[in-house]
């Protein structure tokens, strides 16, 4: 093969592996979000320690978690993650660290049923949801891809139980409302104890969500499509 025909195929080949690349790239974000890859979330980390994701589990004591897309036990009816885990970024799981701490004293405590989500289940949410309104648009993400939102209830200590709240998790309903009023007066107490306990410590509830807390400040944060296990 001469030196010509080496070279013009080399170039084709580098041509074929950079088109390929790019659709692999627009089918995985097909919006052209800027969406950090895990070496720029690692990089990032050693730069700012408040950017690394925390398994809560680990710092949070008394966590219960209870993923549903861990399981089929969602609204998508099948299995989302491969690990039922919990992730957040540093400064969203000290916070959580703290509201346990309150709770604990009430006889209270925390259950987790989401918290970090990558990007990839975000699109699957959109594209199947029957109610759109009630998963992110993934035109700009979410802020559970950015390790900044957390899905969650409250539970009594002694039995183990959640409290009676406005509807269950992932309802598409309108009790699931964070406002809706007509409620029995114990769901719109524990509804109330939840969301103050929240917003002292720097998250707020989402309109259409009771269980869906958003943590101020979630701008500073890259979208990240980093799966469980990864991390």
């Amino acid at each position: 093969m001469s030196k010509h025909s080496m070279k013009k195929m080399l170039l084709i080949l580098f041509l074929s592996y950079a088109f390929h690349t790019q659709a692999q790239e627009k089918t995985l974000n097909p919006y052209g979000l800027k969406i950090g890859t895990y070496a720029e979330y690692l990089d990032s980390c050693k730069k700012n320690s408040d950017n690394k994701l925390l398994e809560l589990k680990k710092y949070v004591p008394g966590l219960v978690l209870d993923i549903k897309y861990a399981t089929t036990d969602n609204f998508m009816k099948r299995v989302m993650y491969k690990q039922a885990r919990a992730f957040a970024r540093r400064p969203v799981v000290m916070q959580l660290r703290k509201i346990q701490t309150e709770l604990k004293k009430k006889g209270y405590g925390l259950k987790i049923f989401d918290a970090y989500r990558p990007y990839q289940v975000t699109l699957a949410f959109y594209a199947e949801a029957s109610d759109k309104n009630f998963v992110a648009n993934p035109k700009k993400g979410s802020k559970h891809n950015r390790g900044c939102a957390v899905d969650l209830t409250l539970i009594d200590l002694k039995t183990r139980k959640e409290l009676v709240m406005p509807t269950p998790y992932d309802s598409f309903a309108p009790e699931a409302s964070s406002t809706y009023a007509e409620l029995p007066d114990e769901v719109l107490k524990n509804r109330e104890e939840l969301i103050s306990m929240m917003r002292r410590h720097g998250f707020r509830v989402i309109p259409n969500e009771w269980w869906h807390f958003d943590f101020m400040g979630w701008q500073n944060y890259d979208l990240m499509d980093i799966p469980f296990e990864q991390l």
